[in-house]
């Protein structure tokens, strides 16, 4: 009954979602006429469209790479050796995922990519990690702790080498296009902190 209820629920949440979608494209339509500029829709449609193709097949390659490094990296039992050493690390932020190796493993392989810049190989990892954890969360409609700081973990996400942006950077023509590393560093090294604080302390405030 709860997996129905969960499933029904995901099928609302995306009707939703593509309900909101068709009502921004038919303002956009409505508005561009009523503005007296429908050329507008078709520049965006042809012109714009061709630039979001170009620009996803510039990115491939450099996507392809580290995520076919990541793919040997989790193969050659690496991860397994990784997980092992930052052990402490994972029982403190992910207390009720420290003995489900596979989902450890699915956190190491999320935050490295996030930590690398590559957000796509990343959604793959963490929808792997969130499915593993899920096999052992004991209320199947809530999300445990783990699960809560792993999200913030994802979303803050630190970034020691910004890789799609340093090369938008540079099919743009920046001079140096990896000066945003130490910015990008900084930045989000400090909003990880400050999101795993909050989600420790009301994690704390839950268990009193």
């Amino acid at each position: 009954m709860a997996k129905a209820d969960y499933i029904c629920g995901l099928s609302t949440k995306g009707f939703v979602m593509r309900t909101i979608w068709i009502i921004l494209i038919g303002l956009g339509l409505i508005f561009s006429f009523i503005n007296g500029k429908p050329e507008t829709v078709t520049n965006v449609l042809f012109f714009e469209l061709q630039k979001s193709v170009e620009l996803i097949l510039s990115l491939l390659p450099v996507m392809a790479f580290w995520t076919g490094l990541m793919t040997v990296v989790e193969r050659s039992g690496i991860l397994n050796k990784l997980s092992n050493i930052i052990k402490p690390m994972v029982r403190f932020l992910f207390k009720e995922a420290q003995d489900n190796t596979k989902a450890v493993n699915a956190i190491i392989m999320t935050i490295a990519a996030n930590m690398l810049g590559i957000g796509n190989s990343a959604t793959a990892f963490g929808i792997k990690a969130m499915r593993e954890m899920q096999l052992t969360n004991k209320d199947k409609n809530i999300a445990n702790n783990a699960m809560c700081m792993f999200l913030i973990i994802n979303v803050s996400s630190i970034q020691i080498i910004p890789i799609n942006i340093i090369k938008l950077r540079a099919d743009a023509g920046a001079l140096i296009p990896g000066d945003v590393m130490l910015p990008t560093i900084a930045a989000t090294t400090f909003s990880t902190a400050v999101a795993i604080s909050f989600a420790k302390y009301y994690e704390r405030r839950e268990n009193r």
